[in-house]
Formats: C-alpha cells, structure tokens, sequence
C-alpha cells in the first residue's frame, strides 16, 4: 500500500486547476472529476475532507462550487497530504525485537532498550519527507506546471469548463 493515496493525486490536481493565477476560480466536483476522468463520488469525498481542513471553501447554489480558502503560496502539498489522509506514519514499528526465539519470551533489557534502530530510520525517513512536502506548495507545482505546458494549455481548459452545461464556475476577469 502507498504511504500517500490516490486521493491525495486526485485532490492535487484538483487545486492545480482552480489555482491558476488567469484560470478557473470556481469549479464544482463532477465538472473537475470529468475532465481528469476521475470517479465523482470518490472526488466528493476528498472535497469534503478539503473543506473541513479549510483548503477550500465552496459556494451554495446552482451556479456554486469549491473554491481556494487560502492562497495557493499558502497550501502545501503536506497540507492536502494531511487533508485527505490524515497525519498518519509512515511506519508503525510492531516492536518484534521483543519476540525474537532465542529470548524464550523474555527479552533482554539490551535488546528492547531505546527506539528500534529500524524505527529510528523511519522516522528520519518520514521527519524528511513531511519537510520536502512543507516546501511545496499549489503555486510552486503551478509554476512548474505552467513551465512544461504549452501557453494555450490555460485557455483550453478555460473554454473547457465554458462549454459545460451546468456552468458552475467563475473564470478570472
């Protein structure tokens, strides 16, 4: 199983869209879900979390949707990683050094004493990780993003979400 899930992918991708600085604003979850061609209950979900954590905010009514709470320099992809799966480990030792044969169940002070040597380097592992993901935010991935696609890109997706029968969302003017 992955320490970080699909949903955290799925919410980045997400925020990307409705971050762009000359895009959409405003989008509602089944609109979003079908342009990555993502299921929308699953999408749902993940929103809802979003919110409660005040990534995103939404907007009642037929012409509503979700909305950045904060600015997207101030959400960090650690930010959305807690969101949507909660501050969980990376790795959950199950101290077997205590149950080692040799022992007859009865584990040495030596042997169980301090952390788990393993442990220790997961949790420097996981200590690294939290911090590269702290350093990354929806502007910075955004930035890099808008590097790699073609200056068109924006404005298809633009005209994208225009074309959408149930028009939920607000473009920049």
């Amino acid at each position: 199983m992955a320490f970080v899930s699909s949903g955290v992918e799925y919410a980045l991708h997400c925020l990307l869209y409705i971050s762009q600085r000359d895009g959409i604003k405003e989008a509602n979850v089944r609109d979003l879900a079908e342009l990555q061609g993502v299921p929308v209950d699953f999408l749902a979900k993940i929103f809802t979390k979003l919110k409660k954590s005040g990534i995103v905010n939404s907007t009642e009514g037929a012409r509503g949707g979700f909305h950045l709470a904060r600015s997207p320099e101030s959400i960090s992809v650690k930010d959305v990683v807690e969101a949507v799966d909660g501050n969980k480990g990376l790795f959950e030792c199950k101290e077997i050094r205590e149950r080692c044969a040799v022992f007859d169940q009865q584990a040495p002070q030596w042997a169980t004493e301090g952390v788990c040597s393993i442990h220790r380097i997961m949790l420097e592992a996981e200590q690294a990780m939290r911090q590269v993901l702290s350093q990354h935010t929806l502007a910075s991935i955004s930035a890099t993003t808008n590097k790699k696609a073609p200056a068109e890109f924006n404005q298809q997706i633009l005209q994208w979400f225009e074309s959408r029968p149930s028009n939920h969302r607000v473009s920049s003017e």
